[in-house]
């Protein structure tokens, strides 16, 4: 109802502004150019309507609906509003589709049940349930305009080929459903890459699922990388390489180059920086500004060396709010109170499991410190809610292993 009330708004709002353009166009010529720069002067009936659809219905700005009218055109609202019934049948919010008219508006004339029905059903399925159908399309609507015979379905068939089942394939285009359509050739070659190399399939399906990204780059160069990474010692057969590969195809060379001088800036030689990536790839991973603030953790807050840092390189990976600054924590409140001695190492503070950790320094010290718990669970929460809002989902990102 509401959807008829507004279509009908919309012929009787059109009606108006076509009879007063063309009365304008004669008689005030100027107002009428600057009034209606998108009117009949210009567009056609049939354009005027789709840009006040696009206006109106799906929240485009005069600017975007002008652009859009070049690829899409209808005098009715019946073709659109057929469009919109579909996705809502299958569960598409009204921002998912505003998102895809926006991203494709050309979709709006197209043929729901022959052109958008087939690639949903593929989706479906392989696992995928409509919430997660509809994500999919809303975070890269290109894929309704892509093939689904010759783009979408040879490139699940390629995940096919690496991942021991459908609903892991699955997985990695829910994290990045880009993959589908952008470079998808170049994703195949680079995956015959590290499959010649001795590669096992288990890690490419790793960097697949939560950086398809580091797959996206030209053959040649992504075999550039690879070389790099063989020099610097990984061996192909190890999980680190795949993650060496994934940290040196994620920056560029100047940023790298920042990193190296930031370590050097706290002593570290170059060879130490090689053994530290080596042990640790993530340390390259950490931004300059993370970087210092960590080494300065440790150096001047802890009192440690340096050096001891570059040769446990996996400490640099964990967050300084969410694990190293409440776990400190809780050891300088057992050490105030004489419950701990200095000696401890870093494994066993910041290095241990979350269940160790709290079996080890909180709950042994219940009756003693019956406040430590929340103390500690207080640190953590605050900042985890501010890393969701500086960082967002990390839903699709690459275990540190």
């Amino acid at each position: 109802m509401r959807m008829m009330m507004m279509v009908g708004f919309l012929r009787e709002a059109l009606a108006i502004q076509v009879r007063f353009s063309r009365s304008a166009s004669s008689t005030f010529p100027f107002l009428h150019q600057h009034l209606y720069p998108f009117s009949s002067s210009s567009l056609s009936e049939a354009h005027l309507f789709t840009v006040s659809h696009l206006i109106n219905s799906y929240g485009f700005s005069h600017k975007q609906a002008l652009s859009a009218s070049k690829y899409t055109n209808f005098r009715t609202p019946e073709k659109p509003n057929l469009v919109f019934a579909f996705f809502d049948s299958h569960g598409f919010s009204e921002s998912q589709i505003s998102e895809i008219v926006r991203s494709k508006p050309q979709i709006l004339v197209s043929d729901p049940q022959k052109s958008l029905f087939p690639k949903l059903l593929f989706f479906y399925s392989k696992g995928a349930s409509k919430p997660e159908v509809a994500k999919i399309v809303a975070s890269c609507p290109t894929i309704l305009t892509r093939s689904l015979k010759n783009q979408i379905i040879p490139y699940f068939n390629l995940l096919k080929e690496i991942f021991p089942s459908d609903e892991m394939a699955m997985r990695s285009i829910k994290c990045f459903p880009r993959a589908l359509v952008d470079k998808p050739r170049c994703t195949e070659s680079n995956i015959n890459a590290l499959q010649e190399i001795g590669v096992p399939k288990s890690n490419i399906a790793m960097l697949l699922t939560f950086q398809p990204k580091t797959f996206m780059v030209r053959p040649d160069h992504f075999k550039e990388v690879l070389e790099e990474v063989k020099e610097m010692g990984f061996d192909p057969s190890k999980i680190y390489f795949v993650v060496a590969v994934k940290v040196i195809r994620g920056q560029s060379k100047s940023t790298w180059k920042r990193k190296v001088e930031a370590y050097k800036g706290w002593g570290w030689s170059e060879e130490e920086i090689r053994l530290a990536f080596l042990k640790s790839p993530w340390c390259m991973v950490v931004s300059e500004d993370k970087l210092m603030a960590k080494m300065d953790f440790f150096v001047n807050k802890m009192g440690k060396e340096s050096s001891l840092i570059a040769r446990r390189p996996l400490l640099l990976s964990y967050s300084l709010e969410k694990r190293l600054i409440p776990r400190y924590s809780v050891v300088q409140f057992l050490l105030s109170k004489g419950l701990i001695n200095k000696a401890l190492s870093f494994k066993a503070v910041f290095e241990s499991n979350e269940k160790m950790f709290l079996h080890r320094f909180v709950n042994v010290y219940k009756e003693e410190a019956p406040q430590l718990l929340n103390l500690y669970q207080k640190n953590v929460t605050d900042s985890k809610k501010q890393d969701c809002l500086s960082e967002g989902s990390t839903a699709c990102r690459m275990p540190t292993l």
